[in-house]
């Protein structure tokens, strides 16, 4: 209760007023007037009345005591049955609160940040979000329902903005342990067919003592090597970059029985190979108007370092003159077959035929080198079909098509065959998309037997005109016309032969994005995207390996010819696997380096220190098949010592004013009341 003065007068005239009062009754007082005293309390009256004082007593309301407690949904609650506790043991932590009307609990839920590439387990920043809006003399206590993985731990001595104790109730078992396996260096680029370098390191979290562990090495889905590694101790691996462009590397640890999860057992590291001086052997058999486009082309690219013979002097023009005295460059056959053969990485005979400049024994080389690897692009004329053509060489057991002897010569639109429209070469060339395509027009084909492979592009009545095929470990093209230089020199608005020309040596060269059957994924932030090429019908829906180990078929839609298409935002990051028939590929989505897999054991010593300076409680909910949840003691007061069995609780005092009574004191019939009264009492002592 409170008293408060509201007075009809300001203070300055009350004052003036009581001095004079004071002065009329120390007067009255000293010489002794009668009734002095019944007149200095009537006067005191009036000045009281005058003050107006009031008696105020606040209504005021127990607030509630608030206990916020955080769930960790994040990745790592997924495995090995936390979820379950982590469900039973929050639906036991409400039953318990629910005991205490003045305990209010507040659910903080937090799991992976959705909008980050890294995924990491953020419970105290969750907690400070959730609790902006309550002071902090209210927060009874904090409590931590977690795996122990926690990865924005403030300071030990940093204030956490309320001051009560921090309990931790931690999911898993105890003495669980886990083993994964880390890239820790490696290179981003890598020169084909060069060694390359990186490093790894297999731990076994929890668990000493173990042996070493066998890691499989695979790239681009092909197991390369075995090694032992010791865990905890770091590995170095040496490789060759297989193939330009993207080399997805996979390294696979054997699984130890009753491991927390295997889904950190596997690392994938992707390295870019670039081609160094691609070297490409161009061999024109002679002079003619197509020559220079392939030319012009291949020196275009600073990236391909070209040889280019050109035959001027075939043997049969032998005329005497001497040697000495030719201003020609002899051609070096047995170097660049022979000796040198298995430096190029693609061959193309334009135009050539036999004319016993190269010995026989050198087609059959040629062969062999497709057979091993190699590359080889035949872009035939007239003399394909005629009696020297090289078709009638041992090089014919590696072409996919072989000649009829004719030449038909007639205009035609180059056009793209059924499953040109769906081959990565051929697919999506400007202007062929319509009838007839939008570029000029060619004037000669070779007609060919039905040929092995894929007939890509057709010319006058769906004759052969590209012909692609695979053999043994190399790869063979046929263009069966010389008309090609037609689009480069502009007629009838020309063509893309460019894109055409470039596209065939690359797939010769096997570039991974021109592979007809492929399936390709890449991560783009939290969003998966997987592409499957094909040439073939429908490849049917795919299958998506979560690192969580759940698995989920998803359907792949067209998106072009040859083209098949899957695009999602995952709600997970790790090593994702996907699956279509037989083809398989791994992506990393998220941050390679993400914490959220880093550790995966449950522990109790990242929230210890904290309940240890707080006077809070660490313990497990997991008793066998069960859930054991501490009894809670509400405190009031600081809370000075810990309990090691049950949650100490501090009490709030604080209040909410609900309202105010007032309560005059001489207002109304009491003030009047007495002044009367004091009134009264003066005229009855003068009249005695």
């Amino acid at each position: 209760m409170t008293i408060e003065f509201a007075p009809f007068f300001s203070w300055p005239i009350l004052a003036a007023l009581g001095a004079l009062a004071l002065v009329l009754a120390v007067t009255a007082l000293l010489r002794g007037v009668r009734g002095a005293t019944l007149r200095t309390l009537a006067l005191a009256a009036l000045l009281m009345a005058l003050a107006n004082p009031t008696l105020n007593q606040e209504d005021r309301e127990q607030l509630s005591t608030i206990v916020p407690i955080v769930v960790d949904r994040s990745q790592s609650q997924e495995t090995a049955g936390r979820e379950q506790q982590t469900d039973q043991a929050l639906a036991e932590l409400r039953d318990r609160f629910s005991r205490y009307p003045r305990i209010e609990t507040r659910i903080v839920e937090a799991g992976d940040d959705v909008d980050s590439d890294t995924p990491s387990t953020k419970l105290f920043t969750a907690l400070r979000s959730a609790m902006s809006d309550v002071p902090p003399a209210r927060v009874g206590g904090a409590v931590f329902l977690t795996d122990g993985q926690i990865h924005d731990l403030p300071g030990i001595n940093q204030d956490l903005g309320f001051n009560a104790p921090v309990h931790g109730l931690i999911t898993g078992q105890p003495n669980e342990f886990d083993r994964r396996i880390e890239v820790l260096r490696a290179p981003r680029f890598g020169i084909v067919g060069e060694e390359q370098e990186l490093t790894l390191r297999v731990f076994d979290d929890g668990r000493q003592g173990g042996g070493p562990a066998e890691v499989i090495v695979r790239m681009n889905g092909q197991q390369i090597a075995t090694l032992q590694a010791t865990p905890g101790v770091t590995t170095p691996f040496s490789f060759n970059v297989q193939r330009g462009g993207n080399n997805v590397m996979e390294f696979s640890v054997a699984e130890l029985p009753g491991e927390v999860t295997t889904a950190n057992n596997r690392a994938v590291h992707v390295i870019d190979g670039i081609r160094q001086n691609l070297r490409v052997l161009l061999v024109s058999g002679e002079p003619h108007a197509g020559e220079r486009a392939w030319r012009n082309l291949l020196k275009s690219d600073a990236s391909v370092d070209l040889v280019h013979f050109t035959i001027l002097r075939p043997p049969e023009k032998q005329d005497g003159t001497p040697i000495n005295e030719l201003s020609l460059i002899a051609f070096p056959t047995r170097e660049l077959f022979v000796e040198k053969i298995k430096d190029f990485d693609l061959i193309i005979f334009d135009r050539y035929k036999h004319r016993g400049v190269l010995p026989i024994l050198y087609y059959d080389y040629i062969s062999q080198y497709v057979q091993n690897g190699g590359a080889l692009l035949i872009a035939a004329g007239p003399e394909h079909a005629g009696e020297d053509s090289i078709a009638a060489t041992p090089l014919e057991q590696v072409l996919p098509a072989a000649p009829t002897g004719e030449v038909h010569n007639a205009g035609f639109f180059p056009h793209l065959s059924e499953v040109g429209t769906k081959h990565p070469v051929t697919r999506g060339l400007e202007g062929s998309n319509q009838t007839p395509p939008a570029w000029g027009r060619w004037f000669r084909t070779i007609d060919v037997d039905p040929p092995q492979g894929q007939t890509v592009m057709e010319g006058d009545g769906d004759r052969p005109l590209l012909v692609l095929n695979r053999q043994g470990e190399g790869r063979v093209a046929m263009l069966l016309s010389d008309q090609g230089w037609l689009w480069a020199r502009g007629f009838e608005g020309g063509g893309p032969h460019v894109a055409l020309y470039r596209r065939i040596a690359h797939w010769l060269m096997k570039e991974p994005e021109l592979e007809e059957e492929a399936l390709t994924a890449r991560s783009v932030g939290r969003t998966l995207a997987a592409t499957r090429q094909t040439i073939g019908d429908d490849p049917g829906p795919a299958t998506i390996r979560y690192p969580s180990g759940r698995s989920e078929t998803v359907q792949m839609t067209p998106a072009g010819p040859g083209e098949y298409r899957y695009e999602s935002r995952m709600d997970e990051t790790g090593l994702f696997e996907v699956r279509n028939g037989d083809f398989q590929t791994l992506v990393h989505v998220g941050a390679v380096d993400s914490p959220e897999f880093k550790a995966m054991i449950s522990t109790e010593a990242t929230l210890q220190p904290y309940a240890d300076k707080t006077r809070g409680l660490v313990t497990r909910v997991a008793s066998g098949d069960s859930i054991t949840i501490p009894d809670i003691l509400p405190v009031r007061g600081e809370v000075r010592v810990s309990d090691p069995n049950r949650m100490v609780i501090r009490m709030t005092d604080e209040t909410v004013l609900r309202g105010i009574n007032t309560l005059p004191l001489f207002a109304g019939f009491a003030g009047l009341s007495v002044l009367l009264f004091a009134m009264a009492a003066m005229w009855w002592r003068e009249g005695r």
